[in-house]
């Protein structure tokens, strides 16, 4: 009885599936049917429209929009992906409104959206590689490195490259990896770890003085690899300057002089930038060098912060080498997440 009592009120417009399904078409119908015969479909939204065009024209031309109050183009830069949300809210207001015309105008931003991160919509990666590489900014605050350090190491890196470590904490991160990596260098407030030797240990000046930046090569069973490994200084949001990363922005050009000096014909760069891969900023490094997440990854790989992931800022770019696949890691107990990719060393060294 109790089913029939159920089968009669959805048959009667109850609160059933059909019902429900029986309001969206009805909605979907008021929706749709209002749009016959209105004259005023191209008049409503013009407000609309013109919000869609300026989010294009950002989108499209964010290159040209100045540092020189606050940074601006460069804070704009950092979360150019996330202006993409802006589209189904205006996508709905154009509905509502019935305007056809701000309902054409949002093609523009959808245009320039997908010219600029559709190719990160496809999985990219691909199986193999002869070098698993991974970085991590540990932060300086971790509260159980030795619980970070095993962590990073169990995702199977053959090359580890660890930033912001602490003076006192670098002994715990070099009992911890002991047994996985036979071979490792600090510099600062940086270090590497291999399973294979090292050689060419150096500190790079990135012209803080202070070191934040090493140089090694790396003998892997393919040949030598020049492994860099960065953390650059850290960018603010202030209310009163706007983006601060003037400090950030010269480390970047030193650090983009270095490799660009380096002789070895295969590079990789491991390490915390402290900007995107859109950040014009950095432009003395990513000019010549790939990012692995863009050439191989699958989706954004946005690394930071760790709670929510809103941009990637630790970075994986190489030259000379071919990048076959490339990933986020497990969280840590840092307010940055790992990442880690896979390359081809024994491709030819083109350069990028």
């Amino acid at each position: 009885m109790a089913q029939q009592a159920y089968m009669t009120e959805t048959a009667d417009d109850g609160p059933g599936p059909e019902h429900r399904k029986s309001r969206l078409r009805r909605l979907l119908h008021r929706i749709a049917g209002g749009w016959r015969g209105d004259r005023r479909i191209w008049r409503r939204g013009i407000v609309l429209a013109a919000v869609a065009v300026v989010l294009a024209l950002v989108m499209a031309l964010h290159a040209h929009i100045p540092n020189r109050i606050g940074n601006l183009g460069s804070l704009t830069e950092t979360f150019l992906p996330w202006f993409g949300l802006l589209i189904p809210v205006l996508l709905v207001l154009a509905l509502v409104r019935r305007s056809a015309t701000a309902l054409i105008a949002l093609v523009l931003p959808v245009a320039a959206w997908l010219n600029l991160f559709g190719g990160l919509l496809l999985d990219r990666t691909a199986g193999g590689g002869d070098l698993m590489v991974a970085t991590h900014n540990v932060n300086a605050d971790n509260p159980d490195p030795s619980g970070t350090a095993r962590e990073v190491a169990a995702s199977g890196a053959d090359v580890l490259a660890l930033e912001e470590l602490k003076a006192s904490a670098v002994p715990v991160y070099e009992r911890a990896l002991a047994s996985t990596y036979k071979y490792h260098a600090v510099q600062g407030t940086v270090g590497l770890w291999s399973k294979y030797p090292l050689s060419g240990v150096r500190a790079v000046d990135i012209r803080l003085g202070w070191t934040r930046a090493m140089r090694a090569t790396v003998a892997t069973p393919e040949g030598p690899i020049a492994v860099y490994v960065a953390h650059m200084p850290s960018v603010r949001v202030k209310m009163n300057a706007g983006f601060t990363a003037a400090q950030r922005d010269q480390s970047a050009d030193a650090l983009g002089e270095a490799i660009a000096a380096e002789r070895q014909p295969r590079v990789i760069l491991l390490g915390d930038l402290n900007g995107t891969m859109n950040d014009r900023s950095l432009n003395a490094v990513t000019a010549q060098m790939r990012s692995t997440q863009g050439a191989a990854g699958d989706g954004f790989g946005f690394s930071w912060p760790a709670s929510f992931p809103m941009a990637r800022i630790d970075q994986i770019m190489v030259r000379g080498v071919e990048p076959v696949s490339s990933w986020t890691l497990p969280r840590t107990d840092s307010d940055h997440l790992p990442v880690a990719a896979r390359v081809n060393v024994t491709t030819s060294a083109t350069g990028s």
